[in-house]
């Protein structure tokens, strides 16, 4: 049915959870595994005359982008090597990550989106809104969401 299921984190406990889950049913359904982080772009902060002394450049915020996408991927990599499962870690830059996870889907011929929710709602989901939500608002491609 499944033959590669795409798995976003952002680095969190939930992420990391989640896609403990995505394995197992990966491997229940013979599938492979593409990981996936969603990276900001490089932003200036600059306001007016003041430049921050701590502003990094833009080759040293692609390094620390790297290094995040390497440490989050990592362990997705580390939960499907355990398991057996097909694993492939990408990453891309984007400032709506919902839109950077819909595009990886598509380019790596992903045909299930597994992610994990927030659960924000009220005040907090109303504010910071819900990627999640997002994904499965504009995705063509089917999405699983873990809870």
């Amino acid at each position: 049915m499944f033959k590669n299921i795409l798995v976003p984190t952002d680095g969190t406990a939930l992420s990391a959870a989640s896609a403990r889950e995505a394995v197992k049913f990966a491997k229940s359904v013979g599938a492979g595994i593409t990981g996936f982080y969603a990276a900001p772009e490089y932003t200036i902060q600059v306001y007016g005359d003041f430049v921050p002394p701590d502003m990094v450049s833009p080759k040293e915020f692609t390094a620390i982008t790297r290094k995040a996408a390497e440490k989050y991927l990592g362990i997705i990599e580390k939960i499907a090597s355990a398991a057996g499962v097909k694993y492939e870690g990408y990453f891309a830059k984007g400032d709506r990550p919902y839109v950077a996870i819909i595009n990886a889907a598509k380019k790596k011929k992903c045909d299930l989106i597994f992610m994990a929710s927030h659960g924000r709602s009220g005040i907090a989901g109303l504010v910071l809104g819900s990627e999640t939500t997002k994904v499965l608002t504009h995705s063509k491609i089917p999405v699983l969401v873990h809870r």
